[in-house]
């Protein structure tokens, strides 16, 4: 499962990667101010949760638990939702697609999805402090 995060986030990293260049250089001249930072926000929390995929994986790894499958899912949709969304608003304007309102609704619902990620993650060390601490000290003796 750890290795489908990996990819899961290599593959996010890649289009977050071309996502900031393409808005940087193509878009610049393309849109205005506001819709620029708009793209550059999704872009951002694109980046943040590719990292969050990663340490979702890594703690997946280590501690087996099936809340950081749930985090790691939460956070993958997050980003389609929350930042796709925001590529796709500000974006689709400049061709004849027609009406890009309703990608508005979507946003906060990824951004929703981003919140139970953490708290799934947040979860685990709540309800399994002890667990953690026994596991983390039996390494420590090895």
């Amino acid at each position: 499962m750890h290795k489908k995060i990996y990819l899961t986030a290599a593959i996010f990293a890649v289009l977050a990667v071309g996502l900031g260049a393409f808005g940087a250089h193509s878009l610049k001249s393309q849109l205005s101010p506001k819709d620029l930072d708009v793209f550059q926000t999704g872009v951002q929390y694109h980046f943040y949760h590719v990292f969050a995929l990663i340490i979702a994986g890594l703690f997946y790894k280590s501690y087996k638990h099936h809340y950081f499958s749930y985090a790691a899912t939460c956070f993958g949709l997050g980003i389609i939702f929350f930042s796709f969304s925001l590529y796709l608003l500000v974006t689709l304007p400049l061709t004849a697609i027609g009406d890009e309102k309703w990608l508005a609704y979507l946003t906060p619902l990824g951004g929703l999805l981003f919140i139970i990620g953490w708290l799934f993650v947040a979860a685990y060390f709540a309800k399994d402090r002890e667990k953690i601490y026994r596991k983390t000290t039996k390494q420590n003796e090895e």
